[in-house]
């Protein structure tokens, strides 16, 4: 008797949790938002606003005698950044002629088990290269990071005039993120950092560094950076001279050990680099470097009922085959932009 579609939803539904944790792991950001508590849960809703608070209130009236008039004077302090959630589907099939062949229900499992684990892999590469780089012809309506901008304010190839990380100082910065303008609002800029020449790449993520955080609210630096490929070599290079040091983040990432820098851990992003970074020209300022994420207020958000979910397993009409869908409702949103940096330099070249 073949396996009914109950059943074949219910075994791939508890291998799906497992494949989700193993999944994560191979793609950094998620992984490490996963694991530092960036990952939030809501319950429905036509959008994700986040209410932020970017000016001063009213202002203060020094009292020299006491008789002094209080400048009453106010401002709206509150604005709210608002986010459409992006939607997005896979299918896993299994067509009747395979089941034919391959007799057996723990065959037929095996079948879409090793589906399952494709299909997955397929979403959260798709989901990662997006966030980091823009380069997702498919996931267009989900935010990215990538924000770079020619000095005339024009998104280079690569970068789009809504992503959260602009290649401009403070005061400069005109992209528009969650249906705010950066040059309105000042404290919508993240900061930025461009290295001349590889020697100057540890004092200038010092300099970054130190610029997140004396602007975050919890006090704190970045605690995670995402970086491409050059970006870790050159800074190991740089510090292996009896400065070299590691850590054991065992607990994150299966043993594997990785350089740190001031208390966060660096993680190569395999979507970080040349191809998707470059607007054509060797530039410093066109090259991304390396994310600093301070993850209290960078957040990933999945729908409660949408974080990569399969739905039940049904005969496809028309066709000699079933069919489930791994759907997922999701958004990259933040609530404190200046306390996230961008370091840009001569790490690649194009």
């Amino acid at each position: 008797m073949a396996i009914s579609n109950d059943v074949l939803s219910s075994t791939l539904r508890i291998l799906l949790d497992e494949e989700v944790d193993q999944l994560f792991q191979a793609t950094p950001l998620l992984s490490m938002m996963r694991a530092k508590g960036g990952i939030e849960t809501y319950d429905g809703g036509q959008k994700l606003d986040v209410p932020l608070i970017l000016e001063e209130h009213s202002s203060i009236t020094q009292l020299d005698s006491g008789y002094e008039p209080v400048n009453l004077a106010v401002k709206d302090s509150l604005r709210t950044a608002s986010f459409n959630w992006c939607d997005f589907v896979a299918p896993i099939v299994l067509t009747r002629s395979e089941e034919l062949s391959n007799k057996g229900e723990r065959a037929i499992i095996s079948i879409l088990e090793a589906r399952l684990k494709s299909v997955m892999g397929a979403l959260q590469r798709e989901v990662e290269k997006q966030v980091v780089a823009n380069s997702s012809s498919i996931l267009t309506n989900l935010n990215t990071f990538n924000g770079l901008v020619h000095g005339g304010g024009v998104a280079v190839t690569g970068g789009k005039d809504t992503g959260f990380f602009e290649n401009n100082t403070v005061g400069l910065q005109t992209n528009t993120i969650g249906g705010l303008d950066k040059g309105t609002f000042e404290r919508l800029n993240n900061q930025y950092q461009v290295s001349a020449a590889i020697g100057d790449q540890i004092e200038d993520m010092t300099k970054l560094y130190v610029a997140c955080q004396i602007n975050s609210p919890n006090g704190r630096g970045p605690d995670l950076i995402i970086c491409s490929t050059n970006y870790f070599t050159n800074y190991k290079d740089l510090i292996q001279a009896n400065n070299e040091r590691y850590v054991d983040d065992t607990q994150l990432d299966a043993g594997r050990l990785s350089l740190m820098f001031n208390g966060a851990a660096l993680h190569v992003d395999p979507f970080l680099g040349q191809a998707q970074q470059g607007d054509g020209t060797a530039t410093a300022g066109n090259l991304v470097g390396a994310y600093f994420l301070n993850t209290e207020y960078m957040k990933i958000a999945f729908d409660s009922a949408a974080q990569f979910e399969m739905e039940d397993f049904e005969h496809v009409s028309g066709y000699a085959s079933r069919s489930a869908n791994i759907y997922t409702r999701m958004q990259v949103y933040f609530s404190h932009m200046a306390s996230q940096g961008l370091h840009t330099g001569p790490f690649d070249t194009v």
